[in-house]
């Protein structure tokens, strides 16, 4: 379907891909991952035709279309949406572009009919007189309601906007699905959506996300950049990173049996294929597992870094009380009427439907802006640490990263520089990579600063407005496994499913006309239907 062959990519003396040959085949899902910097999105523009690469070729398939999610959110904004979404298939759109201008001449020709006849018959063969209703359906199934089918793309809001370029990249049926970062900032039902459609999807789909419960929902293969290749490894994202650890420790046991080492790893892909669910994708995965060559499964040369939140104290039984909190921007209410306790050793979902409600009550929380009316007052036994959606005005400074960091040791011993080294070595800034100025830093390296600075902190109240943006697989997996083992509070708002099943024991949903609060799994609570009901409530 697809073919890369001797693909070479190089930026100054940095070497991305060095003689990569691969294929992508139909009726599979290809999720692309790699740490930070490895090339993903540089590996989709190129597959894409966006981008040459240094030497090398990428070969489709005589006749197949190729769509591509657009990145560009104002590319569009001049057309109507439902012209947009049509606009996802070119030949098509081409065609029917051609047809109106011929129509609309006012000397219409014999040639132009000749013409308009040719085009007629690869418009239907195209299945081109069921656009509009194919377009129509598809913008419905993402929640565009009819009425902003006719409206032109600036007059939507970005998450709209967001779901009406998913709608294109998806309109008519192409053979390959090119998709970055598909899942964000969509909300959880059209992500789950996203999962149905793609696993009963039956041509080809290259995937980068960040999100791991999106991976392990569509993927038959995970496509590893690793040294400048690219390996495919069947099943999902739980599957590789599960045998590539196994792998990894097997490679340690020097004293181990080959046989032994051959035993467990069968074991580990029979329990993998006997657990595979009944979807269509998911039973294609597992007939890939039944096939795996236990010598496909190779350790990672991933670093993960080493994320521990401990506490200086125990809180006591008082740790958070809002009482009747509103907070309103030029929109209208963001929420309102907000009041709950926060018990020890809680860790709470704090979620909505409107990313700046949540935004907001954190940075209330934090003395960062006030509420329109009500209240809150944490336990004086209580000390909290808080990562922000927005971290900038922390790396305004051009400091070391020793001398960013150490602006919150807390003792002489702390402040040493070996000690601070010692933290920032936990978060993969070793040897030079410490000495880096902190205005320099990419998105993901400010983001593991920020991990450094709350866990020298060691609050017993850690808070967190949506830590997965900007950092890669590994940094999200050793997060997400320190927060369940901290025995403090969490609260933690996220658009990473597994994130948000995972942590949580209780959701706290705010909403412009109240709040739903439940002891809960959020995986139970996002398909409750009681709860549907009451936030659809909620927020009309």
């Amino acid at each position: 379907m697809l073919n890369v062959s001797n693909l070479s990519v190089q930026f100054g003396k940095r070497i991305l891909f060095d003689d990569v040959n691969t294929s992508f085949t139909r009726g599979n899902c290809y999720g692309i991952i790699g740490a930070n910097g490895a090339g993903k999105s540089t590996f989709l523009k190129i597959l894409s035709n966006k981008l040459d690469p240094n030497s090398g070729s990428v070969h489709l398939e005589q006749g197949k279309r190729m769509s591509v999610l657009e990145q560009d959110h104002f590319a569009f904004d001049e057309k109507q949406v439902l012209e947009t979404v049509i606009a996802g298939n070119k030949l098509l759109f081409s065609i029917k572009k051609e047809m109106d201008q011929i129509y609309s001449k006012a000397d219409f020709s014999d040639k132009d009919s000749d013409r308009v006849g040719v085009l007629q018959l690869e418009y239907e063969e195209m299945d081109g007189w069921n656009a509009e209703s194919d377009a129509a359906a598809l913008l419905s199934n993402l929640e565009i309601k009819e009425d902003l089918h006719y409206k032109l793309m600036n007059e939507l809001d970005g998450i709209q906007k967001v779901k009406v370029l998913l709608a294109q990249a998806l309109f008519g049926n192409p053979d390959v699905l090119i998709m970055d970062e598909p899942t964000n900032d969509l909300d959880f039902e059209t992500i789950k959506w996203l999962e149905n459609f793609i696993a009963n999807y039956d041509n080809t789909v290259i995937v980068v996300s960040h999100d791991r419960y999106f991976l392990d929902s569509v993927c038959t293969h995970i496509s590893d950049i690793d040294f400048g290749k690219i390996n495919h490894f069947s099943g999902n994202y739980t599957f590789w990173y599960e045998s590539s650890q196994l792998a990894l420790r097997q490679k340690t046991q020097q004293n181990k049996k080959a046989e032994e080492k051959k035993k467990e790893l069968e074991d580990f892909i029979a329990r993998f294929s006997a657990n595979a669910s009944k979807s269509k994708q998911a039973t294609s995965r597992k007939k890939m597992l039944d096939n795996l060559n236990i010598e496909d499964i190779k350790p990672s040369s991933r670093r993960y870094p080493a994320i521990i939140f401990n506490s200086e104290r125990e809180a006591g039984d008082q740790i958070l009380n809002v009482d009747n909190i509103s907070f309103s921007d030029s929109s209208g209410f963001l929420f309102q009427n907000i009041s709950f306790n926060l018990n020890k050793g809680e860790k709470v979902i704090l979620y909505s439907k409107d990313s700046k409600a949540t935004t907001a009550f954190y940075q209330i929380i934090n003395n960062e802006i006030k509420p329109d009316s009500g209240k809150f007052n944490w336990g004086i036994t209580t000390s909290q640490s808080y990562l922000p959606l927005d971290n900038s005005s922390f790396f305004i400074n051009k400091l070391s990263l020793v001398d960013w960091l150490r602006q919150w040791a807390k003792t002489d011993e702390e402040r040493e520089e070996v000690n601070i080294r010692g933290f920032l070595g936990k978060m993969i800034f070793s040897g030079e990579e410490a000495l880096k100025t902190s205005d320099v830093l990419s998105g993901g390296e400010k983001v593991r600063c920020m991990l450094s600075r709350m866990m020298m902190l060691r609050c017993n109240v850690i808070m967190f407005d949506e830590p997965t943006s900007h950092l890669d697989l590994e940094s999200i997996t050793a997060l997400n496994n320190s927060i369940k083992k901290f025995n403090g509070n969490v609260i933690l708002s996220t658009h990473d499913f597994e994130f948000a099943k995972s942590v949580g024991d209780r959701i706290i949903e705010l909403t412009p006309n109240g709040l739903i609060d439940r002891f809960s799994t959020f995986d139970n609570y996002i398909i409750d239907k009681k709860v549907k009901d009451l936030r659809d409530k909620l927020y009309s």
